[in-house]
């Protein structure tokens, strides 16, 4: 019942430094959980409108070649959002939850779409948000808590982990850029606290490298997956890398464009240039 995958799940060694590195993918799954039953019966463009759709695909075929540890989660996003903490919810979403100011717009529960779709009409009981705490965000979290423990008991002093993720190509009234076209690639270090100058850079020039437009920290600063993660002082090292919508797929339709196998060959060679560039980080 968990839906959390772990592909490629072999630990990947890098040096003598004992530098390891794995990639999360928290918002690409597409089931919905049978206990949400107001997701059930909307349209895919709807249903995926916020969703990472086919972005586990970029990644894991290139972490199974290099047997990169992958973790993604089967369930859309919309079930219980992976990248928000667990008590990040207020009496819209859950009754008898703490009015509080959420830590994200959408919060744990997403009532509305980004373009202002209603998903929830009426909030949740605290006892069914306990089960889908434990049901479907509980899982990932904890797979990816025991990747960093399996990595720290086998050696490895230095993790680095890439918490891949999809944004709409334009902001809308319920982003921090309304109307803003965005860069091909956003790549955030919640503003520097959660990995290493070094690790983000090499990341930035890796996809620049691969022909993508990249810009830092704007509009996304990072989320609760970098934000919970990353931890330089303790060798933990989390980057968050968005890729424009509009550049593989039709962002009406939720469709992939012709153009999708060449996307995903670029960010594969991304990829492959971060994970041989952590060789000669320090």
């Amino acid at each position: 019942m968990s839906g959390v995958l772990e592909a490629a799940g072999e630990l990947c060694y890098l040096d003598q430094m004992k530098t390891a590195f794995f990639v999360t993918c928290p918002h690409s799954g597409e089931k919905v959980a049978p206990e949400t039953k107001w997701l059930h019966k909307l349209p895919e463009s709807i249903l995926f409108c916020d969703a990472d759709r086919y972005v586990d695909q970029f990644y894991i075929n290139k972490c199974r070649e290099l047997r990169i540890p992958f973790i993604k989660t089967e369930w859309n996003r919309y079930v219980v959002d992976l990248n928000r903490s667990d008590d990040d919810i207020d009496p819209e979403q859950v009754i008898g939850a703490s009015p509080r100011e959420k830590i994200a717009a959408s919060g744990l529960y997403w009532t509305k779409t980004t373009q202002g779709d209603v998903l929830l009409s009426e909030p949740i009981t605290m006892e069914l948000h306990q089960e889908l705490v434990r049901k479907y965000h509980r899982p990932f979290h904890q797979a990816v808590e025991e990747k960093y423990q399996e990595f720290f008991q086998t050696g490895y002093k230095t993790i680095y982990q890439l918490d891949a993720h999809s944004m709409p190509s334009k902001g809308t009234e319920a982003h921090r850029d309304p109307g803003e076209t965005r860069a091909e690639i956003v790549i955030s270090d919640f503003k520097g606290k959660s990995c290493s100058r070094e690790f983000m850079d090499l990341a930035i020039s890796s996809y620049r490298e691969a022909g993508f437009e990249v810009r830092e920290n704007w509009p996304y600063f990072g989320g609760g997956v970098t934000q919970r993660y990353g931890k330089p002082a303790q060798g933990q090292h989390c980057l968050q890398v968005e890729i424009s919508r509009g550049l593989y797929m039709d962002e009406v339709t939720k469709k992939p464009l012709p153009v999708f196998d060449e996307v995903r060959r670029r960010i594969e060679s991304a990829l492959e240039k971060i994970h041989s560039g952590l060789k000669r980080l320090k």
